[in-house]
């Protein structure tokens, strides 16, 4: 091990994971009302918040904690079980910091910025020389150590981690302008004129929500920023661009530190954020060759294992025969009769003889009924489908009883169900 190497893993160790998972997420509605976004299921054995918890045990980050907010019981539940083995002597941990409305104000997390302020004394109790501020409800994979080995190089006082994207998709981003140098000389949320990477009129930089600071640098710019009158408290929207022009703030491509299968062209990264994002990401999964490489035992996402049976499928007759096609199916599922095809079927789901699921997301402990009719749906977790109810083939129907998105998805929670009897 060369002395760079050993510089960079001396720097690991000192430095603090901090990933946000206090939002609701409203913009995927009704999976929301009972838990945070970063706690939904995804790919049907993880949840969200998985992503950037393996990503910073791969990297080589063994101090973490996890903000929490809103509807937090789950996530919590989640991260003392799944994620506890960590050594406390080796001074490692991961640790959920509940919101304790710990300001004179006694005010909940207002913004990404706020809720880092609020735990400001328990981050100079640890002492970190650098602190990575991450996104709890994003879907990637992404080697941390990369990304911080670049700060250091270019001595930067805050980085931000940016993916390129078309510039026509650009409106829809917080996009960072950059100068030759690649330091930030602006930011613009949604610019209705995105500026393009220089040397690439093509591409944008659209910042991930993902940060690293010098830490005794960051607490400086909390201060600032929680005396600023007016500020919204968000590390976006108001105290990153208030360091441009006075502050060494850099961009770092995402390109350059993701993870990726050795054919695959394009950076991995979703906010699945969206009822829409939400259902095209898990059902890419069922594709030959996905976007997202699960398979690879190199980076494997680690999440909370229950102990459950293999997946199972029964009966083979003329009129009912249980089968799956191109479809990706959890453990613990039967398939009894049913017809599976191109979709995505979290653990522990019944699926009834005579029933069709078609380019749908199923999530934990769903039954569907026998005779149902399930095409391009959510459906949310511990919900029961009537025998003989039909989904997504009348969209009226569908959107008087359900939640239906303007391309055709169709969601249902356990709690719709229930309001129909």
């Amino acid at each position: 091990m060369d002395a760079s190497q050993r510089d960079l893993n001396t720097s690991l160790k000192n430095t603090l994971a901090l990933v946000l998972a206090g939002g609701r997420g409203s913009r995927l509605m009704d999976l929301t009302d009972s838990l945070a976004k970063p706690a939904i299921f995804f790919a049907g054995k993880f949840r969200i918040i998985d992503f950037p918890l393996s990503n910073c045990i791969h990297s080589g980050i063994r101090k973490v904690a996890v903000p929490t907010q809103y509807r937090s019981h789950q996530l919590i539940q989640h991260v003392q079980r799944g994620w506890g083995f960590l050594k406390s002597e080796l001074q490692e941990f991961i640790e959920i910091w509940p919101a304790q409305q710990q300001t004179a104000d006694e005010s909940w997390y207002r913004g990404t910025a706020d809720a880092v302020y609020q735990n400001m004394d328990l981050l100079k109790q640890i002492d970190p020389t650098y602190i990575l501020v991450l996104a709890g409800d994003h879907v990637y994979k992404q080697d941390y150590s990369k990304m911080l080995a670049q700060h250091i190089e270019r001595r930067a006082e805050a980085t931000v981690a940016c993916v390129e994207v078309p510039i026509a998709r650009a409106t829809e981003f917080g996009v960072v302008k950059v100068d030759e140098n690649e330091q930030i000389i602006e930011f613009m949320e949604k610019p209705a004129n995105p500026a393009p990477v220089p040397g690439n009129p093509n591409i944008a930089f659209a910042s991930m929500g993902i940060y690293i600071f010098n830490a005794d640098f960051l607490f400086q710019q909390l201060i600032r920023d929680a005396g600023t009158q007016g500020s919204s408290r968000d590390f976006g929207k108001d105290m990153l661009p208030s360091l441009v022009g006075r502050s060494r703030l850099f961009a770092h491509r995402f390109a350059e530190s993701c993870v990726r299968a050795d054919d695959q062209d394009e950076p991995y990264w979703r906010d699945v954020g969206t009822v829409d994002a939400y259902w095209e990401a898990n059902i890419d999964l069922t594709t030959v060759t996905p976007a997202l490489d699960l398979y690879d035992p190199d980076w494997p996402i680690w999440t909370t294992q229950e102990q459950r049976p293999p997946a199972k499928f029964v009966f083979d007759d003329d009129d009912r025969r249980g089968v799956a096609l191109d479809s990706v199916v959890g453990a613990g599922c039967i398939v009894s009769g049913g017809t599976v095809r191109g979709s995505l079927i979290s653990n522990n789901v019944r699926v009834n003889s005579h029933s069709l699921v078609e380019d749908s997301v199923l999530l934990p402990n769903v039954d569907v009924g026998r005779h149902a009719v399930i095409r391009r749906a959510i459906i949310a977790q511990d919900t029961r489908i009537p025998p003989g109810m039909i989904i997504g083939e009348d969209a009226e129907l569908d959107a008087k009883r359900f939640y239906r998105t303007e391309s055709g998805i169709v969601l249902v929670t356990a709690q719709m169900v229930e309001d129909l009897d």
